[in-house]
């Protein structure tokens, strides 16, 4: 990627994919210690670093390893022209990072799609995953239940209109925070340009799968967050793994939207990190 990239170059992995059109796998690495991987959530311009950069480093401060990679198809990593992207390409993704570096019984830290990944990473590969970390994962509702959801008929109706740059990234984003104010014009400019860069597929509907049923299955202990003000998924998920997870414990916050991350930062990265050191 040229210098001029608007997020910082961290690393890259590659991991597969095929001899014609190899997979690479961009992150950031920081810190020592027990590893914890961030996985940001879909939408166009997403990127590890434009989702947690006010998180990970904090981690990292703590004694933790934080590893931010891009899912596959978005931020710097390879953008797969395929007809759809689902849940195991993301996973695949992340899979082969995990292995690259060597990783072992790590804590998976996932956003909306992230949270997706993290779940159906922990069900494929549960000997690897020490812990989960939460925020208003998908993958726990049927399809036609987040495409009802405010915040995401909003976004397709964006890319639908054929606008493009900052002002579609202002208009998909605004549904995102609770306070609009925070969306700032630096994270517009992170994303505005990686947008362009991306496939058909990443802002089409994904192929995640509703795994409500299959969360009993999960053995780690289980960390979450959920704004009450979220447009994007449902707030009921919360209850969902609550109640199904054997040991889950979830914070539902007021005056809070999609991105608890960003929106609650000191307060998220204190509990994760009690949550981390104390379970």
């Amino acid at each position: 990627m040229q210098s001029n990239s608007p997020i910082p170059i961290g690393h890259y992995a590659d991991i597969g994919g095929s001899a014609r059109v190899p997979y690479r796998v961009h992150y950031h690495d920081m810190g020592d210690g027990e590893a914890v991987v961030f996985l940001h959530g879909a939408g166009a311009g997403a990127s590890g670093y434009s989702n947690f950069k006010g998180n990970y480093p904090a981690f990292a401060h703590a004694g933790y390893r934080s590893v931010v990679p891009d899912l596959l198809g978005f931020g710097l990593s390879s953008k797969p022209d395929l007809p759809q992207y689902d849940l195991d390409l993301f996973i695949s993704g992340v899979k082969g990072l995990v292995d690259a570096l060597g990783l072992q019984r790590v804590t998976l830290l996932g956003n909306s799609l992230g949270g997706a990944v993290a779940l159906g990473y922990s069900l494929a590969y549960p000997a690897d995953v020490a812990r989960l970390i939460l925020m208003a994962p998908g993958g726990v509702e049927e399809l036609d239940t987040y495409l009802a959801m405010p915040g995401i008929a909003n976004m397709f109706e964006v890319y639908r209109s054929g606008l493009s740059g900052a002002e579609a990234m202002r208009k998909v984003m605004r549904m995102q925070l609770f306070d609009p104010a925070l969306l700032s014009d630096e994270i517009i400019a992170e994303r505005a340009p990686i947008a362009a860069t991306q496939t058909q597929a990443a802002r089409s509907v994904l192929k995640v799968p509703n795994m409500t049923e299959r969360l009993s299955e999960l053995q780690c202990p289980v960390f979450g967050f959920w704004g009450a003000n979220d447009q994007f998924n449902p707030v009921g998920g919360a209850n969902k793994l609550v109640e199904r997870c054997p040991n889950a414990r979830l914070v539902v916050l007021n005056r809070c939207g999609h991105w608890v991350q960003v929106e609650h930062r000191e307060m998220f990265n204190r509990l994760c990190l009690d949550f981390l050191k104390n379970g």
